[in-house]
């Protein structure tokens, strides 16, 4: 998941997957879960995927094979799931059909005021029918469905599109609002607290499916913090539930089987609050693949950054045809006091809905130790599981050395927790007991109270909801541009709402998953990339009602070039980690010009990353063959963003080649604005667009040049401008 919740730190037959169960030895080697792709589904008639899936294995590694199938891919995209070992991976990567064979890894999981904050109030212009007939899919930890939330009231049949389907449950039930729930665990290995059905027990998955469709919610807080009217971005929307991540994470293979059925049931948009630690190549992604065959089907897929900041370069949704989403802030953020004895007063980061209860006694978590288990005072201090004395610290506040969710003072019987600290303070956690969080300089003031009193006390005060006047700033846990996979594609693609965002939430778990922390709560308020990609999605659904036969291109550009402009001053660096800027759902329904794209559009793109005629064809199911030049062409990838590296200290020249389409009024015309700075020469070409009616394409050039010093990037950007449009792209040349 790619969530800060309260972490401290988420054949013949086409798009052919199958994945290798372990095993005991097989001659020698163990068996592993892979997954190999096959591109393209193309049925053949009256013989089950199954079966092929089976003859396919039995013709490569022979009938004595002890490699099983356990699952087939069948719908979008065709798949088996069985167990390989090495050899057996080569022998099958050398078939003829096979694009490629990577690892069945697990990936991680990555409201009241976010969408008034982002100019999209309650009573903004809404399509109602074509909302109420747009399905959304959300992959994730699944949903609690009796959420109010999600509950239907007036809300008709679902749409006659929908293929979907909601399992038969003993504890899950589908309604009219929430239309389709399905889960996979394709190894079966379930662990002991996992629920078997689309239920969410984790929280994540009813956060984000909230923060996109969500129904009114009125009075809706966090025990009483962030009260307001709790909605999605399309509130009158659709649900359709794909649950993939367990107690364990989110593995690729059931990653895939939630795309192959999503994309079959006729989901309008996916979202997908998932990713690796790394950026990993296009065709052995799972998130990439299944976001390939999402947008042939004209499907755009929105997905999480990331929360792997703020370095360069660890951003890991890349792919081009999808929404790579940052997380940045809201102008909403939580403050928690902390008063001592003396009064003197101190103002933490944290989301603390505790009453207090008076002073209580303060020590310092490093002079309590928990010396039965033989544990210095150098590990106590951090406050990890069984390391404090129980008698020593029930009833006390105690100064913690590292940032925790508070489940060592928790079950040691502690008031209350100070943490200090000097890690960034852009978000405010929720924690199992009364807790802030403090700065270093401010923590060792407070030591030194301890240490020359005789009896310190403390006492840490309810939160306070105060304005973050310089917001929106990318938050510091987003993942950060350049793309590691094709750096001249500018990732991510734009920013959303991620940081403080109320919710829905499941009663099946703690805001904060502590076990012993036993508050069941129907909201929560939690951070990450994950909450940015919903804001993301919701948008894009919202565009999509006003312009249903748009493809996940057009959708995509609306948003990037319609964003908000957000400032390099309080983003260090600027468009690695905001992109175009944050969401503005109003301005794309209408964006005068779109950036379109299509399958042949992406699949010269990835001519020019090193994928070969043979791969494509099974991946596209055409016989469409690659330049013989084999040239790099991600700067002419028709994106609404302008990127490249190149060398430092010496002289370039880049050349970009673009074309957009007119989709606002006709006739019209388009003048060009190029903002940028003096060690940058920018020439358009041409510099006036004339378009004569809707759908008209016209193309132009973008010729860049300057110098660039070693490790640094520059900043311009290139806006279209007609009477009642500005249709802003950024420029980015950075150096490695």
């Amino acid at each position: 998941m790619l969530t800060r919740r309260n972490s401290v730190a988420p054949i013949v037959l086409g798009l052919c997957i199958f994945i290798a169960i372990l095993l005991p030895h097989t001659h020698g080697q163990d068996r592993q879960e892979y997954i190999v792709y096959m591109g393209e589904l193309k049925l053949t008639l009256g013989i089950p995927p199954s079966l092929m899936h089976l003859s396919f294995l039995q013709k490569a590694l022979g009938s004595t094979s002890s490699a099983s199938i356990i699952y087939s891919y069948k719908n979008s995209f065709n798949g088996f799931v069985a167990l390989l070992t090495s050899n057996e991976v080569q022998l099958i990567s050398s078939m003829q059909g096979v694009v490629s064979v990577f690892p069945n890894k697990i990936n991680q999981l990555q409201t009241t005021r976010s969408w008034d904050f982002v100019g999209f109030p309650q009573t903004v212009k809404r399509a109602t029918t074509v909302e109420s007939d747009t399905i959304v899919g959300v992959i994730d930890t699944g949903i609690w469905p009796e959420s109010d939330s999600f509950k239907d009231i007036g809300f008709g049949s679902p749409p006659t599109k929908w293929k979907g389907s909601c399992g038969v449950f003993t504890n899950f039930t589908c309604n009219k609002k929430v239309i389709g729930a399905r889960y996979y665990k394709i190894n079966g290995v379930f662990g002991p607290n996992d629920i078997r059905s689309p239920r969410d027990s984790e929280g994540h998955g009813t956060h984000t499916a909230s923060t996109v469709a969500g129904d009114l919610v009125s009075s809706a807080s966090f025990s009483g913090l962030a009260s307001g009217t709790a909605r999605g971005g399309v509130p009158s929307s659709r649900i359709a539930v794909y649950k993939v991540c367990w107690s364990n994470g989110c593995s690729d293979a059931d990653l895939l089987a939630a795309f192959d059925d999503a994309i079959r049931d006729g989901v309008d948009i996916i979202s997908i609050s998932i990713g690796s630690s790394t950026a990993r190549p296009y065709l052995s992604d799972s998130i990439a693949i299944g976001s390939f065959h999402a947008m042939k089907k004209g499907i755009l897929t929105s997905m999480a950054a990331g929360n792997s900041g703020p370095a360069l370069g660890t951003i890991s949704n890349v792919a081009p045809w999808a929404l790579s989403v940052a997380a940045s802030t809201i102008d909403r953020k939580f403050l928690t006091g902390l008063k001592l004895g003396n009064a003197a007063n101190f103002q933490g980061v944290a989301v603390n809905t505790f009453v207090p209860n008076g002073f209580s006694p303060i020590v310092y978590a490093g002079n309590v130790p928990n010396k039965t288990g033989n544990v210095p005072g150098t590990v106590s201090r951090l406050c990890q599981k069984d390391s404090l004395d129980p008698t020593l610290v029930k009833g006390k506040i105690i100064v913690c050395d590292q940032l925790n969710l508070g489940e060592a003072a928790l079950l040691a019987g502690a008031a209350g927790m100070v943490i200090r600290g000097d890690g960034p303070k852009d978000i405010a956690r929720v924690f199992a007991l009364p807790t802030t969080y403090v700065s270093n300089i401010e923590g060792n003031l407070i030591l030194t109270y301890i240490s020359t009193t005789s009896n310190p006390t403390a006492s840490i005060l309810k939160s306070n909801e105060a304005v973050d006047g310089i917001a929106p700033y990318t938050a510091s846990f987003s993942s950060r541009g350049p793309n590691a996979i094709s750096p001249n594609i500018l990732k991510p693609d734009l920013s959303a709402p991620g940081v403080d965002i109320l919710a829905a939430w499941t009663l099946g778990n703690s805001p904060t998953g502590i076990q012993a922390d036993t508050r069941r709560l129907p909201f929560n308020i939690i951070s990450g990339t994950s909450m940015a990609c919903p804001h993301a999605t919701g948008a894009a659904a919202y565009v999509k009602t006003f312009n249903p036969l748009w493809s996940a291109a057009a959708i995509k550009s609306a948003l990037m070039t319609t964003a908000f402009e957000m400032s390099p001053k309080t983003t260090p660096l600027a468009e690695f980690g905001y992109g175009s800027g944050q969401i503005n759902p109003v301005a794309a329904i209408n964006p005068g010009l779109v950036y379109d794209a299509n399958q042949a559009d992406y699949v010269q793109f990835l001519c020019g990353q090193g994928y070969t005629d043979r791969q494509l064809q099974i991946v596209t199911g055409d016989t469409s063959t690659c330049p013989s030049s084999r040239n790099d062409t991600s700067l002419n990838l028709n994106l609404p963003s302008f990127s490249a590296r190149v060398l430092s200290t010496i002289p370039f020249n880049v050349t970009f080649n673009r074309r957009v389409t007119n989709v606002g009024l006709a006739p019209t015309t388009y003048n060009v604005a190029v903002l940028a700075p003096a060690t940058l020469k920018i020439q358009v070409v041409p510099s006036t667009l004339a378009f004569s009616s809707v759908g008209q394409t016209q193309s132009f050039t973008v010729t860049v040049q300057g110098i660039v010093t070693p490790s640094s990037s520059i900043s311009a950007s290139l806006s279209w401008v007609d009477a009642t449009h500005k249709v802003r792209s950024p420029i980015v040349i950075f150096s490695s």
